[in-house]
This record gives C-alpha cells, structure tokens and sequence, in this order.
C-alpha cells in the first residue's frame, strides 16, 4: 500500500520508501499528506526527493520536519525565515503556521511588518547613495559625517535583523 506521501505526490511507493521514514513524526495521515504536498509545493518535489535521499535513513524524519518549518518560516518572512522569525520573537508564528499547514491551511500570512521594515531600510539606503552622489558630484571635498549619525544609521539597520 502506498504511503500518504507517495500518494499525495502521486509516486510509486515501495517497502523502502524514503517518504514514509520521514512522516513518522506525524500522527494524522491527512496532516502527513498536507505536509508533504506543503513542501513538495515550496521545495519541488524533484528537489525534496534529493534532499531526502541525502541524508542518512536514521536523520530523515528530522530532515523532512525541519523542511516544514523552513517552508513554513519562509513563508510567513520571507527574506529572514524560521531564523528571523526566532530572533525576533515571533516563534510562535511558525508553530502556528506549521499546525494550520498539518489540518491543510496555507501558512499565516506574511508578517505585515516585515514590509515596513525593508521599506524604511530602502528609504535609508537611497538617501546614503543620492548623499554619496551629491557629495561627488557638487563638490570635490567629500562631507564628513558625524560618530552620532553613523550610529543612527547603524542603528536603523540593526533594527530590520532583530
């Protein structure tokens, strides 16, 4: 019989099949086809398949549930993921996100500030470049910017990371 991974994905399953070591972790057989399809969707099926295979058999339930939640994180921040979403203290998110992707949801939403963030870093940066711009082409004595103001613009960018 096949496994729900195979089936979702519509594979030919065997007694050895690499999907089926990976969904141990999961109890529902629905969720463990959710899951799959989820990452297959995220990953590409081609390339799930090669990340699995790489791994030793003892790891690969691991493997498969880190997949999860990278997708999940991913999702949800794109450009930072499970790592940002961690730092910044917004774990449970992922979780919740994971538990919607298993009862066969789509993750939560992007996080709605995450693109203020990287709008006011643009901003920031556009106004260093058009300042750099001006400095070298109006004049050819470059301006010298202060400790406090490179802190503020340090500060600035720090904020995006954490």
């Amino acid at each position: 019989m096949s496994c729900n991974g195979c089936r979702v994905l519509r594979k030919g399953c065997s007694d050895d099949c690499m999907l089926r070591h990976c969904l141990l972790w999961i109890e529902n057989p629905q969720a463990q086809a959710h899951a799959t399809l989820f990452v297959a969707k995220f990953f590409g099926r081609a390339t799930l398949m090669s990340f699995i295979s790489s791994v030793p058999t003892n790891q690969r339930s691991a493997l498969f549930e880190s997949l999860v939640y990278e997708a999940v994180g991913r999702t949800i921040n794109p450009v930072n993921g499970v790592v940002g979403l961690l730092w910044s203290g917004n774990w449970h998110l992922c979780q919740l996100g994971v538990e919607k992707v298993l009862k066969g949801g789509s993750p939560l939403n992007p996080n709605p500030h995450h693109h203020e963030e990287v709008d006011r870093v643009m901003v920031s940066h556009q106004a260093s470049q058009e300042e750099s711009e001006t400095t070298t082409l109006g004049s050819s004595t470059p301006q010298v910017h202060s400790a406090s103001h490179k802190k503020t613009q340090r500060r600035k960018l720090l904020t995006l990371f954490f």
